[in-house]
């Protein structure tokens, strides 16, 4: 449904739009042959507004979308609740070394539909049921069609990335009963198609799994034979669309080894497989440590995990490459908040979409603690950034908190929170600060990939052990964990005063009175999660494990 290629390209909300962009990077590197479908949403996610309260309300996101992407000339068109909708393709080509991927962004707003069919692709993760149904129609049936309008007829694989694409499994079904001229679907078909998926489901949280009263779908797509078959629609009076791709893929899996459990529990009919997030290294590594991967680990942009080779670099050039990335942040924090924070204070960072799993404000639930550890240990600043869903008035609340924890905290710890977290300020913040802070309840965190940006350019985690960082964390060597592994039924008092005593008696004291320590922890970081969390491993685990089965 969304997917990262530029930060003046608005198609992506957050993570799985990042994770889908670096995929795409990875897949031209390997030279894989590989096409991409989304959306073109021409008003983006959402442009955030924050009033003095930190208050967020909502705004278009302006581009113009000639001068990033190209237009492609075939037209496909589909019915949606008796209309005939016409959609078309606009191309970005995302070069890799060894080749090049085309993503095409399906579009409906064109002079041909009418305004409210026009409308159905102009905000990501926009409108009602209704408006979401259309765009998953778009999406899964319109992507199918387009594909093989633009004469990609020798597709052997469709990789669902979560199941807002589930509908592709109804175009094809649809297309092997057109081969064979039937109106019923049949137990080949099924298999045909199963052969033919992949599906990855990226989040055990609910919201996160699209379900539509059977009468809507029936309403917006027609009648069809697949709905008589349990088999593909297991769930009574519900378009689920994540069981359907469950029920038509040949290979499921999590994003992490804890998402792979989380998720195995949840669909326990399932056969769940795990393949752990990555990112693409030469996307996110800021400019001054390539500059330092250049010269003692030749090769590192071609093998990901040459990176381990880091581990021979003089801390010292690790330090000040992280420093130069420090002061381009502080600068830029400044310019945009006039705040005043300084490039020689330790800097903890935290930028992740605010909804309440994610406890954004896990770090201000004593801020009484946080004075005192500030104040007896060293001192501290702290940078958040992210975005609250429209509709999620709890995540709008989580970020007025941080606001009012900024203003009680003022004369002791510089807050500060950055508007419009983006692919660049994300580059700025994963590269600029001395820690990344991560605070999900467990078991919610799928993976989670700012932390793996973070690791890269050498800054470590102090995280909750959820998603990718179970998987991370060594203890005092990459980082520092929040809580135990168990900690499920821990809730955010416990969470608080384990992430606290780790800042005062391990993480602070390591920073202010023992740098060269903290300057070993962060070179550990780089050629142990550095060299494995990345795309590169990601999508030759894909590749062998998905599909060429």
């Amino acid at each position: 449904m969304e997917i990262a290629l530029e930060s003046s390209i608005p198609t992506y909300a957050g993570g799985l739009g990042v994770l889908a962009g670096d995929t795409v990077r990875a897949a031209a590197d390997a030279g894989l042959p590989m096409v991409a479908v989304s959306l073109l949403t021409r008003k983006g996610y959402l442009f955030q507004k924050l009033a003095e309260d930190g208050w967020q309300t909502e705004a278009p996101m302006k581009w113009c979308v000639e001068d990033h992407l190209e237009e492609l000339p075939r037209r496909i068109t589909l019915d949606i609740e008796g209309r005939q909708v016409i959609v078309r393709a606009w191309k970005f080509e995302v070069a890799g070394q060894k080749g090049s991927v085309p993503v095409l962004l399906l579009d409906c707003d064109m002079p041909e539909n009418d305004a409210q069919v026009a409308g159905i692709t102009q905000w990501l993760y926009g409108g009602d049921a209704v408006q979401r149904l259309c765009q998953e129609m778009i999406l899964g049936i319109g992507g199918v069609r387009m594909l093989r309008a633009l004469g990609f007829n020798d597709l052997n694989r469709f990789h669902m990335n979560e199941g807002h694409a589930s509908l592709l499994t109804l175009e094809l079904l649809a297309e092997c009963r057109q081969r064979d001229g039937r109106s019923h679907v049949t137990d080949e078909d099924i298999q045909r198609v199963r052969k033919q998926c992949i599906f990855t489901t990226h989040t055990p949280v609910t919201a996160g799994h699209d379900k539509f009263p059977i009468d809507v779908a029936t309403q917006l797509l027609g009648p069809r034979p697949e709905f008589a078959r349990h088999d593909v629609f297991c769930c009574d009076g519900l378009l689920n669309m994540t069981y359907l791709a469950l029920n038509l893929s040949h290979f499921v899996n999590g994003v992490s080894k804890r998402n792979r459990k989380v998720t195995q529990s949840m669909y326990s009919g399932y056969q769940i497989s795990d393949i752990t997030n990555g990112i693409h290294v030469e996307n996110w590594a800021s400019q001054p440590m390539q500059d330092v991967f250049d010269q003692h680990i030749p090769g590192w942009r071609e093998d990901n995990f040459s990176l381990r080779s880091a581990m021979s670099i003089p801390t010292k050039e690790i330090a000040a490459a992280h420093q130069q990335a420090k002061q381009t942040l502080i600068d830029q924090i400044n310019h945009i908040n006039n705040v005043g924070m300084d490039d020689e204070t330790f800097t903890i960072g935290f930028a992740r979409r605010m909804t309440a799993y994610k406890r954004p404000d896990l770090l201000f639930h004593d801020v009484v603690r946080l004075q005192r550890i500030a104040e007896k240990v060293g001192r501290i600043q702290v940078v958040f950034a992210g975005k609250s869903h429209p509709d999620d008035d709890t995540g709008k609340e989580l970020i007025r908190h941080i606001f009012r924890s900024k203003d009680i905290l003022r004369e002791f710890i510089h807050v500060t929170f950055l508007p419009n977290y983006d692919i660049n300020l994300g580059r700025l913040m994963t590269a600029g600060v001395d820690l990344w802070l991560n605070t999900p309840l467990p078991p919610m965190e799928a993976s989670g990939t700012s932390g793996m940006k973070a690791a890269l350019n050498g800054v470590p985690s102090l995280s909750v052990l959820d998603g990718w960082w179970i998987e991370g964390c060594i203890e005092g060597i990459t980082g520092w964990a929040i809580g135990v592994d168990h900690a499920a039924v821990e809730g955010n008092w416990e969470h608080a005063n384990s992430l606290y005593d780790k800042l005062e008696e391990v993480v602070l004291p390591m920073f202010v009175n023992n740098r060269e320590q903290y300057h070993n922890v962060m070179r550990n970081a780089i050629a142990l999660n550095g060299s494995f969390f990345n795309t590169q491993r990601m999508i030759q685990q894909y590749v062998l494990n998905a599909y060429l089965l």
